[in-house]
């Protein structure tokens, strides 16, 4: 009989994976999604605006402002401005802010998603080495229960060997 000879060799990727944990970009609203000491200042300005209007206050805001000009587009009758009016003003301005609020809850969301499916894949990588030391034992009882096999069957062979002399 042969003994297992199996060696277990750990991929390279599991010891970058310790040191690293998933970006919690959006599941925390206090934490920073990026080092603004690294930040130009046009990236600043962006993320600065999009904060500020992606909000429902902004999209508030944008409403009564878009209903200023209304009681001037109705008094014209014109189907065309009234159309005009609703694709542009309204439309832009009320939609925009609404549509990254939304866009906020889906990537939170999906944040939450990768972060639970880091922590899945952490945890079945802990499974996979408790199967791995698991292994590990057995092949050791079973290279203990190769040799005792061995060593009887050379007892068996010796002492049938004996027998075959004294016939």
């Amino acid at each position: 009989m042969t003994k297992p000879s199996y060696q277990y060799t750990q991929h390279p990727h599991v010891e970058k994976r310790k040191a690293k944990h998933p970006s919690k970009m959006n599941a925390d609203v206090s934490a920073q999604p990026l080092d603004p000491n690294k930040l130009t200042i046009n990236q600043r300005f962006g993320l600065a605006i999009t904060k500020s209007v992606g909000t429902m206050w902004a999209a508030y805001a944008f409403l009564a402002i878009s209903l200023i000009s209304l009681p001037a587009v109705l008094m014209t009758g014109d189907t065309m401005i009234i159309v005009a009016w609703v694709a542009q003003t309204f439309l832009q301005l009320v939609l925009l802010p609404i549509i990254i609020v939304g866009q906020n809850l889906q990537a939170a969301k999906a944040e939450h998603r990768a972060i639970a499916t880091y922590e899945d894949a952490t945890a079945l990588l802990a499974e996979a080495k408790e199967i791995q030391t698991h292994l590990t034992d057995q092949d050791k009882v079973l290279s203990h229960l190769i040799d005792k096999m061995t060593a009887l069957e050379a007892k068996l062979e010796a002492a049938q060997q004996a027998t075959k002399r004294t016939k």
